[in-house]
């Protein structure tokens, strides 16, 4: 039974939750559609949140009153955007009921609620029903009830989320941008995960509190764009945002007061909110220098961000318009450096994954680039003999028409993709790369990572190598020589083109001297040298 809350149970319910958020701030920016579809609600409620943790994580003890202090302040602190300013204010009510505290039963929990609502919906001057407002007011007037019956949190917490999301799923029936969309309302979400995370520190469920370090997510979202054809134009442009310290001391509350009325004046979607410590202001509004000019009459402005809505908005529209208009046949390459996703670009193949050797995409990676093609055909270039089951895989798994072309490496997909005929249909094309590629030699320079024998050769760690699509070639203790042996080994009268691609450990003089004295020992050749940035093997060759 858990009927109290310590100091150090609320520290790591604290921390849980701002872990939570992190893992599904993805999923929470991709329902963000109103009033500009940027999908940035969930990344602003985490570094919000991010920023409180932050702040308790340096509290030297755990009393209440200090963990309180430090996680109200750094939410407002840290707040960003709409969404994250009102998961400030919640926070600071909360916190407000909770600093008095010794201890929290579910009832003080769900005072703390209540004037979290109460303080958020005062910071709003226009508040709408149907957002994270609804939320959290809906779900705090729920725990006063829950409250009554069940003094156990571990009853408590199940039937307070189970209240907030049965609020979330009217948002849509209250806002109308929302049910167009398809989609619950963000902030909404966000809080609920929240909730979530506080309940799962609570429990004793073991979290990685490394920001930087991903976990698993609650639910999985697709990256797909919003409808926006629901909206209309922008009446405010610009979003303005910044923080005054360091107050006038002839500054007074009733002057704070006076620049929320004038900031209203000005534009809408106002936030201003705080006191003679800080005061943090939000506004959409077609005057930014305005706006920042009447704060300058409080104070100094820190972390001043202003942001063009419009070109957001027109920047949005042009992708959507993009995926409406499909074409017939797109592309996918995996690709295992910078130089040769850059190469593949060239060659008109539409989106790249980030993968080889060392670096398998999942079947649900090589989905998101398949996704994101407006194309309703895609051509997919493994490039690597590990890749090529995931994306087979992957067709059962997208609603568009994927054709693999099984290339094992880098140069089998360069051949394969420069067979490319646009004015081609799918079926010719897939069948003039699966030709094209068959007819090119690859290999490879990398070294050994054990103590081996293979292929005739006895190998220590660390020792270079050569190698082609079946077997070791070459051994030795340098790369350029290595990689010259094993180009000689593949040699013969067919080949006129000798393509190489140096690794990030090589450094750019020396693959130039290779190829030089290439150039020399094969003047019939055209001998190439690209820098392709892989990890892993110092050499990518291709020879046709």
């Amino acid at each position: 039974m858990q009927k109290v809350i310590n100091g150090a149970a609320f520290r790591k319910m604290i921390l849980s939750g701002a872990s939570l958020l992190e893992q599904n701030k993805k999923l929470v920016d991709s329902l963000n559609v109103f009033p500009v579809p940027d999908g940035d609600t969930g990344t602003n409620m985490f570094l919000t949140i991010k920023s409180a943790a932050n702040e308790v994580n340096k509290c030297s003890d755990n009393d209440f009153s200090c963990l309180a202090d430090s996680f109200s302040k750094g939410a407002l602190r840290g707040a960003r955007g709409n969404s994250g300013v009102i998961t400030s204010q919640i926070l600071k009510g909360f916190c407000s009921v909770v600093a008095q505290q010794k201890e929290i039963t579910t009832k003080i929990f769900a005072k703390a609620m209540q004037e979290g609502s109460s303080v958020a919906y005062k910071a709003v001057t226009k508040p709408k029903e149907g957002t994270m407002l609804t939320v959290i007011r809906v779900m705090a007037e729920g725990a006063v009830e829950i409250a009554k019956k069940h003094s156990d949190f571990e009853e408590f917490f199940p039937l307070l989320l189970e209240k907030g999301d049965e609020i979330l799923k009217q948002t849509p029936e209250m806002l109308p941008v929302l049910k167009k969309a398809g989609v619950v309302d963000a902030g909404g979400k966000g809080l609920i995960i929240i909730f979530t995370g506080f309940y799962n520190g609570l429990m004793g469920e073991e979290l990685d509190f490394d920001f930087d370090e991903p976990a698993t997510p609650v639910e999985t979202v697709d990256d797909v764009l919003p409808d926006i054809s629901h909206l209309g134009e922008i009446e405010f442009g610009y979003c303005t945002e910044y923080v005054i310290i360091n107050m006038h001391k002839k500054t007074t509350t009733a002057d704070i007061d006076k620049l929320r009325e004038k900031l209203m004046e000005i534009g809408d979607s106002v936030i201003c909110i705080g006191d003679l410590q800080l005061v943090k202001v939000h506004v959409h509004t077609n005057n930014p220098n305005l706006a920042l000019g009447y704060a300058l009459e409080l104070g100094e402005l820190h972390n001043l961000k202003i942001e063009n809505m419009r070109e957001q908005n027109r920047e949005l529209k042009r992708k959507a318009q993009q995926q409406e208009e499909l074409k017939e046949l797109g592309m996918v390459a995996v690709a295992p450096g910078k130089g040769i996703a850059n190469l593949f670009k060239d060659l008109s193949v539409d989106q790249i994954i980030e993968g080889g050797q060392t670096m398998n995409p999942s079947a649900d990676d090589i989905v998101r680039a398949v996704e994101q093609v407006h194309a309703k055909n895609v051509i997919i270039f493994p490039n690597n003999k590990n890749i090529i089951l995931a994306a087979e895989q992957a067709k059962a798994l997208t609603a568009k028409n994927l054709f693999v072309i099984p290339t094992q490496s880098v140069p089998e997909g360069i051949s394969a993709v420069l067979s490319f005929n646009p004015e081609a249909d799918v079926n010719d094309n897939v069948e003039a790369m699966n030709e094209s590629f068959s007819n090119v030699k690859s290999a490879s320079v990398t070294y050994a990572v054990r103590a081996t024998h293979i292929d005739g050769f006895d190998l220590s760690v660390g020792e270079i190598i050569g190698l082609d699509d079946k077997a070791i070639l070459s051994k030795g203790k340098l790369v350029s020589p290595t990689t010259e042996n094993l180009i000689e080994k593949l040699m013969n009268d067919d080949i006129c083109n000798i393509t190489l691609f140096y690794g990030e450990d090589v450094r750019e003089e020396d693959a130039v001297a290779l190829q030089e004295k290439l150039a020399e020992k094969y003047p019939d050749c055209e001998i190439t040298m690209i820098e392709g940035a892989q990890p892993v093997y110092y050499y990518i060759i291709s020879m046709e």
